[in-house]
């Protein structure tokens, strides 16, 4: 299943796909694989390594030890902690070389890594189709966007590291100009890069482009559901000819691995995009810099003067697309009593214009990514109607594949008004006024994006400065990109901030130089 010949080395003969390290396709010393369900099809379609039974070994007990190494050998599985830890070493060994490799250089390797990776969009978008069930159309876009963004990331890199700074003493009272303080970025390290299920491509080039351009290493630790379509990309990266080490993948159940990973001494910095786990993460990860996106519940206020029209076909997309299984996608709607009837009926037909099916056949309604996702999702739905919300279809399910449903009169006492389905399932509150819905918004755990609906600016300006969230859109859904625009979140939506110049930023840390002058007896004149 690798798509071209450039792909045939990253699986073995028995079609399990290898880990990349120290610039090699490797098989785990575990012997161990996971399997990858097609959320269509419900049945295994990959195989990747697992570098699993990664033990830190707190006990001094050499009887313990020795059990350990007993259940090792009759069960045939491999400790892989020594494989981490070798990557760790190469990826700093890598890191020393490539910080002083020229910027412009660096630059080069990215546009070329760009170039390959969207020369090779259909075999990678094919693999997104069967591994997270992404409509075909959308799932080449990811990859082509995925380019686009590696490019102008090595462009943006070099006009923000290639600048400095400048300060002289006397600037500051009491001091004269006796000192000149010399500035500029240099790099953390070891980047660790977690990506989530839903954009294992672009989530993951938005957290190699700027590691890399700003000197760093990286080590990605991929989704297991997107991990095949993650590794053709970091194949992409290979064939652009970047140093042995510099770049790691490694696969595996983040249960199993993910501690020893994020509490690795080798690791510099962390750059996590996911949901609860990085709230663990960031409580065990110590004293580095931590770039977190945790998931929100993006509300939507829609204001009487609203363009009902323009409020439906956002409510439609940007809450039903890929299945609502985006961080960004509209979470709830708060809607002004006198014009909730409206909004609802015009939201309904457009959703009765939705298909529903399989991705291969671009359907705009996929299953979700797992059977425990779906299950989630109808816990919520059936909680909803036993508290007596309006359905304004008929719930189905077949599998993982869940039909569009808008409910209404939702009340705060549904789980659905607060918690996030991540699946094509949408809340409606009918709202009194405006302090309602901002009130309900800022009620919520989450802080990551959230719109407003209105023809009276004003209006829009006053309430995003009251909404607590890190981006708020005007007459428009929540969205990620343009991939440049700063994204970030508060509460538990996330810490620090994404888009590519604040990755970089965040990437990097400050190295100050500075030349004491001569006392002025030594000065001429």
């Amino acid at each position: 299943m690798a798509g071209t010949d450039v792909f045939t080395e990253i699986v073995d003969g028995e079609q399990v796909y290898k880990y990349y390290a120290d610039g090699e396709w490797k098989k785990s010393a575990s012997g161990k694989s996971v399997s990858i369900v097609n959320p269509t099809t419900r049945e295994p379609q990959y195989k990747v390594q697992e570098l699993a039974c990664v033990i830190r070994f707190h006990c001094g007990s050499i009887f313990f030890i020795v059990f350990l190494c007993l259940v090792d050998w009759v069960f045939g599985t491999a400790c892989t902690q020594e494989e981490v830890n070798k990557v760790m070493e190469a990826s700093k060994a890598a890191q020393k070389l490539w910080a002083r490799t020229p910027l412009w250089k660096r630059a080069e390797h990215l546009h070329k890594a760009a170039a390959i990776l969207k020369e090779h969009k259909a075999p990678i978008a094919e693999c997104l189709v069967k591994e997270i069930a992404k409509p075909a159309k959308d799932a080449v876009t990811e990859v082509v966007r995925s380019g686009d963004l590696v490019s102008y990331t090595a462009e943006e890199g070099v006009r923000i590291l290639g600048e400095g700074k400048l300060l002289v003493s006397d600037s500051f009272p009491g001091n004269e100009r006796s000192k000149y303080c010399l500035s500029s970025k240099v790099p953390l390290g070891v980047v660790l890069a977690i990506p989530p299920f839903n954009y294992p491509v672009n989530l993951a080039v938005s957290k190699i482009a700027p590691a890399l351009i700003a000197g760093n290493s990286l080590v990605l630790k991929p989704p297991t559901q997107g991990a095949v379509a993650a590794l053709h990309m970091i194949q992409c990266f290979h064939l652009a000819g970047f140093p042995k080490g510099l770049i790691s993948c490694v696969t595996g159940k983040g249960s199993e691995i993910g501690d020893f990973l994020t509490m690795h001494p080798g690791v510099n910095c962390i750059s996590f995009t996911g949901g609860d786990t990085g709230i663990a993460i960031s409580k065990k990860a110590g004293m580095i810099p931590l770039q977190m996106e945790l998931g929100g519940k993006d509300a939507c206020i829609v204001l009487e003067d609203a363009d009902l029209d323009l409020v439906a076909s956002n409510i439609v997309k940007g809450g039903y697309s890929y299945s609502g299984q985006r961080c960004t996608a509209v979470k709830v709607v708060l809607v002004m009593e006198s014009v909730a009837d409206a909004v609802v009926e015009k939201v309904k037909a457009k959703m009765a214009k939705l298909s529903v099916g399989s991705p291969e056949d671009d359907c705009d309604i996929t299953p979700v990514v797992s059977e425990s996702s779906a299950n989630f999702i109808e816990g919520l739905v059936m909680d909803a109607k036993e508290k007596a919300a309006t359905f304004c279809q008929e719930y189905r399910r077949e599998g993982n594949l869940i039909w569009p449903l808008l409910l209404d009169h939702v009340r705060p006492d549904m789980r659905i008004a607060w918690e996030e389905p991540f699946g094509p399932v949408l809340p409606v509150i009918r709202i009194s006024s405006v302090e309602e819905g901002i009130h309900h918004c800022n009620a919520s755990n989450f802080g990551l994006q959230g719109c407003v609906f209105t023809r009276d600016i004003n209006k829009a300006i006053l309430i995003s400065d009251a909404m607590e969230t890190g981006t708020v859109q005007i007459n428009s859904a929540p969205a990620r990109g343009p991939d440049h625009f700063p994204f970030q979140g508060l509460k538990d939506s996330g810490i620090g901030s994404q888009g590519i110049t604040n990755s970089i930023n965040m990437m990097t840390k400050i190295k100050s130089t500075v030349i004491n002058l001569p006392s002025p007896s030594y000065t001429m004149g």
